[in-house]
């Protein structure tokens, strides 16, 4: 199996918000794939897409501002270790160990390498990593946008629990209109939680450990729904990593799990995501969720459609 591979014109990177545009969040367009079979939509017809019954499993994790100046380079903090090293990004400048960055109210001094682009950096802030960017940061942002956006833009509209580096953005356009119709139609959600890390801009980069929750509310839910004969969709890959995560492990913890495409994901029978990046690891994810055939006749639908991609883009319905 190679990873799907593609060219993503410029003109499909999404780089502002639907809302620039002067449509609502939940005006996107939504393409819907059923193995080979492929549907276009809006995504406010979402709700009528799904069954009363079916389940929908949201991460309400916030995203924080993660981005902030440190000795006049840009530094993208990441997750928080639990021996309470930071991992960060050195943008624009070389990185190496011992190397100590002056940051507002303190100082990051790296450590060691943890992966090719991240390094595990001791903090001297006076503050958690939450409470030091929510003072400190601001939202990071990659070069297809054209300017910094405020934080609300990044969150989505169920966000609860602080602590993602980037936006879990497949449901950015989960409005409260269309969560309220959602509800008015049966469908449910329940919630879990995974704190993102600094996605890769390098290609198929694996992940890294993330931090998550899986509440025994939301098993017990998932369980009821499966035994009645409804679906349990994920909003993101993300709530696939927490939930398949937890299903072979415990409910809550760090996950280093890589879905690969051969692995069988059991605990869901659908995904709502992004389009997400030529041979980015995310592909190999919904590779393992669609097929091999049907992930690529639905990106070559994509492309031809003339869909947005990246966080502010267009979303797909794997089901």
């Amino acid at each position: 199996m190679t990873v799907v591979d593609f060219e993503l014109p410029t003109g499909l990177e999404a780089r502002e918000p639907v809302e620039a545009r002067g449509l609502t969040r939940d005006g996107v367009r939504l393409m819907v794939s059923r193995g080979s079979a492929i549907s276009h939509h809006r995504f406010t017809e979402l709700p009528r897409l799904l069954g009363p019954g079916d389940l929908l499993v949201v991460n309400n994790s916030a995203t924080l501002p993660s981005a902030i100046d440190a000795s006049g380079v840009r530094l993208h903090v990441s997750t928080e270790q639990a021996d309470g090293s930071w991992l960060v990004e050195v943008r624009d400048a070389p990185a190496r160990a011992g190397l100590r960055l002056e940051v507002p109210g303190g100082s990051l001094t790296l450590v060691r390498p943890f992966t090719a682009r991240l390094w595990a950096a001791t903090p001297a802030v006076g503050a958690g990593r939450v409470e030091y960017l929510t003072r400190h940061g601001r939202p990071i942002r990659y070069s297809y946008t054209d300017r910094d956006w405020p934080l609300h833009v990044y969150q989505n509209a169920y966000a609860t629990e602080p602590g993602s580096a980037e936006m879990p953005s497949a449901g950015r356009p989960l409005t409260g209109r269309v969560l309220a119709e959602l509800a008015g139609r049966g469908v449910l959600v329940a919630p879990v939680t995974l704190h993102t890390g600094v996605a890769s801009p390098e290609a198929d980069e694996p992940p890294y450990p993330e931090w998550y929750r899986v509440p025994a509310s939301t098993v017990r839910l998932m369980n009821h729904v499966r035994s009645a004969g409804h679906r349990v969709i994920a909003v993101g890959t993300t709530v696939v990593r927490a939930l398949e995560s937890a299903a072979a492990g415990p409910a809550s913890g760090w996950t280093s799990l890589v879905i690969e495409p051969d692995h069988v994901v059991r605990s869901v029978d659908g995904l709502l995501t992004g389009l997400h990046e030529p041979r980015a690891s995310h592909l190999k994810m919904l590779t393992a969720v669609a097929g091999e055939d049907a992930l690529r006749a639905a990106y070559a639908e994509a492309l031809r459609e003339r869909y947005r991609w990246h966080e502010f883009g267009d979303v797909h319905l794997i089901l």
